[in-house]
């Protein structure tokens, strides 16, 4: 008899084991090129295949039968057990397979992914069933089990109440689907990201780096916020910052300076939809209490995204002179002095006089004059990634950068996104041609860190143009010669081209900027 007929003959299945081992090689090799993620139970089952081949092997060698005190014949107590177990081993090894390909992939393969907690009772159940089909199979009363194992199940149940309430809530959770992994969910003061939900127990992680691990029952028993989610909508959950300004501001600059911030250029994690909200929220004794509300996408960047947010608030508001509010009935002294005072306003100036000589165009004006521009600069700083220019937009002033670096983009034609062709530091200054003819943006500038600039309108330089007129022939020439150098570069002119078209731009440019400052009309 050869090793294979022995093991037949011993399990007592005969040829059925050749193909239900065929079959059970097959499918696992399938499983494991398929289900890098489930080789382990793969393999699992494949061992305890061979554990059951080698428990046939030692059966064979155990005598069989052997004749009892009436002369009947009966299987060994040896065998006969060590065959069950045997039996038991392949089903269960059989039951594991079936249940991967069941459940990962004919059910994932149209879509259907039952809970964890359904497929673990489900194959429970397979294997007890298994079990009883063994016992029965070599004889064992199975009926008589059955009627024990409810009298201990009843004694155990009333033992184990807590634990048994535990599994029950965490079948009901997985079942009902109320709360899946993936979910932020808050259970008290306890808010955290559900990473795995257990028989006994969900653990949720925290943006503290703390993991809470929860009862089953607790959570059927509390309420429950699952955060961000609603019904054929996106996750995403809104978020409230208050900020306080003093009444001396109306309430509509404040709502449309700091909308303008947050909307304008959107801040990576908060939803477009819905948009951003700015509102007054309370008048307070000695300042008005302002809410912005946005939705955040990915709860884990919470405080990240909530900083982002007050930081825009702070630059916006500070660009437009708008300071956030102190409460009354705090003092703060500063003992003042002239010469204090002198030194404050000499330095300042200096700093001025100094970003003013570092701008080409303001070359024709004469001391008297640059000291007149520098007193009506402007403070403007920006956080970064806010948009300090935008491509198309009008805007007469023009800045220029005293600390920090941002970058330009242009808008490419028929393209969707924009590409950066230069990047600024300190000493740049750009919106030259806002300021002196009216013209749209050229390009976006982006600030790529925190940018202090002084910012010049067009009013503070109408006066100077206004009183001595034939500087805008000299700043005219200036514009026109920077021109013509970027234009010769991509069109390759020289020699009277570059003339020509040196005149021709800078006639162009003093026309549109004594029609822009009304020049023609201040001379006459």
């Amino acid at each position: 008899m050869s090793f294979w007929q022995t093991l037949e003959t011993t399990s007592r299945l005969g040829v059925d084991l050749t193909w239900i081992t065929v079959a059970f090689a097959v499918i696992s090799l399938i499983l494991t090129w398929a289900l890098p993620n489930d080789r382990t139970r793969v393999r699992a089952a494949v061992a305890l295949f061979l554990v059951a081949m080698i428990a046939l092997l030692f059966a064979s060698w155990l005598p069989e039968n052997f004749r009892d005190a009436t002369g009947k014949l009966q299987e060994a107590f040896a065998h006969r057990w060590t065959r069950a177990a045997a039996l038991f081993c392949i089903s269960a090894a059989m039951v594991t397979v079936a249940g991967v390909l069941i459940f990962d992939v004919i059910l994932t393969s149209i879509r259907l992914k039952p809970p964890a907690i359904l497929c673990d009772i489900l194959l429970a159940c397979a294997y007890i069933a298994t079990a009883l089909l063994v016992l029965s199979n070599i004889g064992v009363d199975v009926s008589g089990i059955v009627a024990t194992s409810a009298v201990v199940t009843a004694v155990i149940g009333f033992s184990l109440q807590d634990t048994l309430g535990n599994i029950m809530g965490g079948m009901a959770i997985q079942m009902e689907r109320s709360i899946t992994v993936g979910d932020w969910i808050q259970v008290g003061d306890t808010i955290g990201l559900v990473k795995e939900i257990r028989w006994r127990q969900t653990s949720i992680e925290t943006s503290e780096w703390d993991t809470v691990v929860i009862p089953n029952s607790v959570l059927m028993k509390s309420q429950v916020t699952v955060r961000g989610r609603r019904t054929r909508q996106p996750r995403q959950h809104r978020s409230t910052i208050l900020f306080n300004v003093d009444y001396r501001h109306p309430p509509s600059d404040v709502i449309n300076t700091v909308t303008a911030a947050i909307v304008e250029d959107p801040i990576p994690n908060i939803a477009p939809e819905p948009k951003p909200y700015c509102g007054l929220a309370k008048f307070m004794d000695s300042y008005a209490s302002y809410s912005l509300r946005y939705w955040r996408i990915d709860e884990d960047l919470d405080d990240a995204t909530d900083s982002q947010v007050r930081c825009r608030i702070y630059y916006a508001l500070k660009r437009m002179g708008i300071s956030i509010a102190i409460p009354a009935y705090r003092t703060f002294q500063t003992e003042e002095s002239v010469a204090r005072r002198d030194r404050i306003v000499t330095e300042n100036l200096a700093k001025r006089l100094a970003a003013i000589s570092q701008v080409d165009i303001f070359q024709p004006l004469n001391d008297e004059e640059r000291q007149r521009l520098a007193d009506r600069l402007k403070d403007c700083p920006f956080a970064r990634g806010e948009a300090m220019a935008r491509q198309g937009t009008q805007a007469e002033c023009m800045f220029i950068i005293t600390s920090g670096r941002a970058e330009v983009f242009v808008q490419v034609a028929g393209a969707n996104s924009s590409k950066m062709v230069a990047s600024l530091g300190v000493g740049d200054f750009f919106g030259e041609m806002g300021l002196m003819t009216g013209d749209l943006r050229a390009a976006t500038v982006v600030a790529s860190s925190e940018v202090h600039c002084f910012r010049l309108d067009k009013d503070a330089f109408h006066d100077i143009l206004n009183q001595r007129p034939e500087i805008a022939e000299a700043i005219s020439q200036i514009l026109a010669r920077r021109r013509v150098e970027l234009e010769a570069v991509r069109e390759h002119l020289a020699g009277e081209a570059m003339k020509n078209r040196l005149a021709n731009t800078q006639g162009d440019l003093l026309a549109r900027i004594r029609k822009f400052f009304t020049l023609d009309r201040a001379s006459k």
